[in-house]
């Protein structure tokens, strides 16, 4: 299989995770956000890492400040708009679907973002997705602990993608 590595990165194959479904939703204006092949090859980059070898269904929706506010408002009790939120699907026991999640990605917080941090844009879009999708397969960084092992596999996701260390 074809693949690009970086050190000890995770390997990104040059063609499509299998029989997933990414559904790319556009609320802002597109100039300066990535194309939806960006956001999908982010994501498969983050399933892979994740050692996620069933296919998922799951939605990214690109907002801007006022619904990421209201969003974050209520969901998670925060006034302000945050640069992504993960939506873990809760279906009822026994129902099994590939359904994943959702997420929102504020685009103008990540630009700020980005220009703030000194961060190519792009760069700071794939780890906002990838950081979201490890949400929604379960990781967390809560503790230190849970920190520890999410930005590490953060950080070979995104090597794998031919990004640098976001944390350093």
């Amino acid at each position: 299989m074809p693949t690009s590595k970086i050190g000890s990165a995770i390997p990104v194959p040059r063609f499509p995770f299998p029989a997933s479904t990414i559904a790319i939703g556009y609320a802002v204006p597109r100039s300066g956000v990535p194309a939806a092949a960006s956001f999908r090859r982010w994501v498969e980059a983050a399933l892979r890492g994740a050692k996620r070898r069933k296919p998922v269904e799951l939605a990214i929706r690109i907002v801007d400040a006022d619904e990421g506010r209201a969003l974050n408002r209520d969901y998670r009790g925060k006034d302000y708009a945050t640069n992504v939120l993960s939506f873990p699907a809760e279906l009822p026991p026994g129902v099994r679907l590939p359904l994943l999640g959702d997420l929102a990605i504020c685009a103008p917080v990540v630009q700020r973002e980005a220009l703030e941090q000194g961060k190519r844009a792009n760069d700071h879009w794939a780890h906002l997705t990838v950081h979201g999708v490890l949400h929604l397969l379960g990781y967390d960084h809560i503790t230190d602990d849970e920190a520890t092992t999410m930005e590490a596999l953060e950080t070979r996701v995104l090597a794998g993608l031919g990004i640098a260390d976001p944390y350093v």
